[in-house]
């Protein structure tokens, strides 16, 4: 779906965390729309931060502040001013000690900041790991807005990350409603697409271990997929949307492990992507149900997961991230050559 871009100076809105993948694409897209951007950032002056200063409009409209989660002074001072805030910033991680305490208590600082700042609305960035992490659903039930992961099976299993963005995204409501904050939440799934950050981050290794072959089989699981632009608009879409409520679920689509080595396979033949799956014993794991019909109806039309595939390779291969193998590089100049 296009953005209309504009020239004249749009609201000023902040973005926790600006440098991380999604959060870039935010900032891409609110400077493309016209928008006066604050990015928080642990170190403006950084490198992982100069593809930020290279964004068209970011010149005349992208300040970089320097905060932390945990510091709410800092929070404060790049919030202010602001009419909304997009807070995407959080510890990635499944160590407990530094995934739980910063993403809880660093939601509570942005919440309390905005509501002090008098900002018109709050989107955070929730994730699939506060949503379908549930032993005791259904294989039949249908993953909405209104499922929550279970907690004590997130602690018994060691799943910090899932444990840790659920209690925020509580946080983040409990927060909103005692302070008066209009709170819209996004829950993307598996978020993959071209990178403008430098380095390789959490959610595009799953699919790097594919290619360099670090990975010599594949899981029996399964995984929903979706665009890293669709998730930035979908951040726009409920910002600017005055009817927009709630929590959004944020999918394009579920796959077997196995039907993604397939997919790349058939893109990139070129590299050693696993053929045989970890698991030859139990049957193959099923993909869940999921509606993201809230998003449809705002107007979001998902990128196919196999496009999604195809440009995060690409992506990689074009930063360098992702070595084209010599052989395939020759057969491609014979080809161009013939």
């Amino acid at each position: 779906m296009p953005i209309e871009s504009s020239s004249t100076n749009g609201p000023t809105v902040c973005v926790t965390g600006a440098g991380g993948f999604i959060a870039s694409w935010i900032v891409k897209l609110l400077l493309e729309k016209g928008y006066t951007v604050k990015g928080t950032v642990r170190n403006p002056d950084d490198p992982k931060n100069c593809h930020l200063r290279e964004l068209e409009g970011a010149k005349e409209r992208l300040s970089l502040h320097k905060a932390y989660l945990l510091d709410y002074q800092s929070l404060k001072e790049a919030i202010s001013g602001c009419d909304g805030v997009f807070h995407t910033a959080s510890p990635v991680t499944d160590d407990p000690e530094q995934m739980v305490e910063p993403a809880v208590i660093g939601t509570k600082n942005v919440i309390m900041a905005a509501a002090e700042a008098k900002v018109r609305r709050v989107v955070f960035t929730s994730s699939i790991g506060a949503v379908y992490m549930d032993p005791n659903r259904s294989p039949d039930v249908v993953v909405d807005e209104s499922c929550w992961s279970d907690l004590e099976f997130c602690k018994n299993t060691k799943n910090w990350y899932c444990y840790g963005k659920a209690v925020a995204e509580q946080a983040a409501w409990e927060t909103a409603k005692e302070k008066g904050v209009d709170l819209v939440v996004i829950t993307p799934v598996l978020v993959l697409g071209p990178l403008l950050q430098p380095t390789v981050n959490a959610s595009i290794v799953h699919i790097l271990k594919y290619l360099t072959g670090s990975a010599k089989t594949y899981a029996n699981s399964v995984q929903a997929y979706v665009h890293v632009r669709d998730v930035a608009l979908a951040h726009l879409l409920v910002f600017e949307n005055p009817s927009a409520s709630g929590r959004y679920l944020c999918a394009e689509s579920v796959l077997h492990r196995g039907e993604v080595v397939e997919i790349l396979a058939k893109f990139f033949p070129e590299y050693p992507i696993p053929t045989r799956c970890s698991d030859e014993k139990n049957p193959r794991a099923k993909p869940y149900k999921f509606t993201n019909q809230k998003l449809r109806d705002l107007g979001l039309e998902f990128t196919p997961v196999k496009q999604c595939l195809y440009e995060t390779v690409k992506s990689l291969q074009e930063k360098g991230l992702l070595p084209i193998p010599a052989q395939h590089q020759e057969d491609c100049g014979l080809r161009i050559q013939s």
